[in-house]
């Protein structure tokens, strides 16, 4: 069973139902899943919680799609990274806006926790933090 983790702690397996974005379309109320290519509307942000599958820990359509979510669709439930998450890279996702993460069975949730902030100073915006450090 994968580990879920917020960005501060490792928390209690989530059972909740993520539907895929054809079959929620008439049920609001439940959680979606996201392919990473998908091409979503505003009707997303109703939904309570997003998640975005990674079908390989090498592609960042994911990134992006967070991103959009985020910024241009001003989405603000919970968005979660699932499939082939890897914590080499959960500090870009976290500046992404992801809240939550599922790794798959076999990766050390205490050490991807050591990785989500591994830097004390970010340089760049993001949507974390969209005011780049060198203007504050």
């Amino acid at each position: 069973m994968p580990t879920l983790l917020s960005n501060e702690a490792i928390l209690p397996n989530d059972q909740r139902a993520f539907l895929a974005f054809d079959l929620w379309q008439n049920s609001t109320q439940q959680p979606l899943l996201l392919e990473c290519d998908a091409e979503p509307d505003a009707s997303v942000t109703e939904a309570p919680a997003i998640a975005i599958n990674f079908p390989a820990f090498n592609d960042g359509r994911g990134l992006s799609l967070a991103v959009l979510l985020r910024t241009r669709l001003g989405f603000t439930g919970e968005l979660r990274a699932v499939g082939d998450v890897h914590q080499d890279i959960l500090h870009y996702m976290r500046r992404c806006g992801f809240d939550s993460y599922e790794l798959p069975d076999g990766r050390d949730p205490e050490q991807a926790l050591k990785l989500l902030s591994p830097y004390s100073v970010q340089y760049q915006a993001s949507v974390e933090d969209p005011q780049p450090h060198f203007r504050s």
